[in-house]
């Protein structure tokens, strides 16, 4: 069972209907059907949205991988919580004007290093259990 990919893919998919509420919301107040329109704010949450589809699947698959082999629950748990701090990170960065690079930053570091950990997570655990 993905008890804990469950969750952290919930918390992930709560985010990113947040982000795309935020593009919604912009497209209709300035009025754009496709694209940004010229629009910086929209631009932003745009590539808000786009940025985190693009990197939390990945993170989901590896999450999922890793306790379908019987990791524990907390081996799952802690980089799945630093993949949503850092999706929240990057968001909060990329749609504050003018965008807060600090948190932006801050937020692919912890996104990447997190995706790092979970592909070196995968290999460590897959080869104990099947040498084991």
């Amino acid at each position: 069972m993905l008890i804990v990919t469950s969750i952290i893919a919930a918390i992930l998919a709560g985010i990113l209907i947040k982000l795309s509420l935020a593009v919604i919301k912009l497209r209709r107040k300035n009025r754009v059907a496709l694209g940004d329109g010229g629009f910086e704010d929209l631009e932003r949450a745009i590539r808000a949205q786009g940025n985190f589809a693009e990197y939390a699947p990945i993170g989901i698959i590896l999450l999922a991988c890793l306790e379908l082999n019987g990791a524990p629950w907390w081996l799952v748990a802690i980089p799945g919580c630093t993949l949503i701090i850092g999706r929240i990170f990057h968001a909060i960065g990329i749609n504050e004007p003018p965008p807060n690079f600090a948190k932006r930053v801050s937020g692919m570091k912890f996104t990447l290093n997190t995706l790092i950990a979970l592909i070196v997570l995968n290999l460590v655990w897959s080869i104990y259990i099947w040498l084991y």
